[in-house]
């Protein structure tokens, strides 16, 4: 058992679908964790920007 482990570490195969679908699985649970707190913070990133914008605009 501790050889088949030891192999699997010292493969250098490009990745398998298996693999990508596995980081996409963890990087959706983490948008999915985190969705409340990115949308927060997005939402006052943008509001910022769209109301400096917004101010340029009406000076003209």
């Amino acid at each position: 058992m501790f050889q088949l482990l030891v192999e699997y570490f010292k493969d250098e195969e490009g990745q398998t679908s298996t693999e990508y679908i596995l980081l996409v699985a963890v990087v959706a649970m983490i948008v999915l964790k985190f969705k409340e707190k990115l949308n927060t913070k997005l939402n006052s990133v943008l509001d910022g920007a769209f109301g400096k914008v917004e101010g340029g605009i009406s000076d003209f």
